[in-house]
């Protein structure tokens, strides 16, 4: 299969909107983790600059905290795939009871959605991949490892879904590599990231207010936190924002870690309104170190301080996206778009 031909399958599944971005798990995310995160939404550091802080970062604090055991999930890099193979692709965390909640919760969903296709997985983020390896000796396949396995095994028909949040950077370069591959596979497709069409942005809002509807009580702003990013793809969040207004939830705010709205922006909206308490979540598939940290950490810019002292009752949720049922279905819909192509 030529690249030109494959091109075209990508055109048919990756229609492609706004940009939103994930970030890695956990309870206290690796400094290796968030470095490579923020290559998911921001003009990236070199790539040799990023390892080489990254893992002198990592060194010193990767015995500091439990992720959990590494035995318990299944990586998915198993050989005898058969002519149909689904690679779920993620960017990846170190954390091992994270990614068995939220990566590891979807790629589930896709094997009982989909039991004609053997379910495999690739995670775009090297630094995670070698710290998972060198802590606990377990091997995640990169996306080219991924894409080699299928290929030595005689793959004939590929889907590969990935669990980003937006057809942003990451979705291109995943794009790109695939395209490398293209001779080696009969028919090929990409799906769709979380946050593409109208529709995708209006189930995702369903599923996090649905989520959270206990805590709907008049008196509570329920804050959702993402990573954000100076590209134009930022305006994503406003647009999740403008939706939630508009279909009556009022007490719902939408901020970043890394652009804008900020939590200063947030905060200033919930004071416009007569609020006792605050609800805090990530607007991310996994809760990592931008969850554990900005959002519910002690350190003084962290935006569970910034709302107590401004007077409130804090609750932080510790999940992510990838967590809820309705988004893994979200995400079961974009691959089963991407098989149909294949027939098209």
């Amino acid at each position: 299969m030529k690249i030109k031909k494959l091109a075209v399958l990508f055109a048919s599944v990756a229609l492609a909107a706004s940009l939103v971005t994930g970030c890695s798990a956990g309870q206290k995310e690796t400094a290796a983790e968030a470095a490579g995160t923020a290559d998911e939404t921001a003009a990236p550091e070199t790539e040799a600059d990023e390892s080489a802080e990254a893992a002198e970062e990592a060194k010193e604090d990767e015995e500091n905290y439990d992720t959990g055991d590494a035995s318990l999930d299944n990586t998915r890099n198993q050989d005898e795939i058969g002519e149909n193979e689904l690679l779920v692709v993620s960017f990846g965390t170190s954390f091992n009871d994270n990614r068995r909640f939220t990566v590891g919760a979807i790629e589930n969903a896709m094997e009982k959605a989909f039991p004609d296709y053997s379910v495999r997985r690739g995670f775009t983020s090297q630094i995670i991949i070698d710290h998972v390896k060198s802590r606990d000796n377990v091997t995640i396949d990169n996306v080219g490892e991924a894409l080699g396995r299928a290929a030595d095994n005689g793959v004939k028909n590929l889907v590969i879904q990935p669990t980003h949040l937006m057809n942003g950077l990451e979705y291109n370069d995943l794009v790109n590599e695939v395209a490398e591959y293209s001779d080696a596979f009969e028919k090929v497709a990409v799906g769709e990231p979380l946050l593409t069409s109208d529709d995708d942005f209006k189930a995702v809002m369903k599923a996090i207010t649905e989520a959270t509807a206990e805590y709907d009580d008049g008196e509570t702003a329920i804050c959702f936190m993402g990573h954000g990013t100076e590209a134009e793809s930022n305006q994503v969040y406003a647009k999740m924002q403008d939706m939630l207004k508009e279909a009556g939830h009022e007490n719902y705010y939408i901020g970043t870690v890394e652009a804008a709205p900020t939590v200063e922006d947030v905060l200033a909206e919930v004071k416009k309104g007569s609020y006792k308490r605050v609800v805090l979540e990530p607007l991310m598939i996994v809760a990592g170190d931008h969850a554990n940290n900005d959002m519910a950490g002690d350190d003084e810019g962290s935006w569970k301080n910034v709302f107590e002292g401004a007077g409130y009752e804090v609750t932080c949720l510790l999940r992510g996206l990838g967590e809820m049922e309705p988004i893994q279905q979200l995400f079961v819909e974009h691959a089963q778009a991407a098989m149909d192509s294949l027939s098209k």
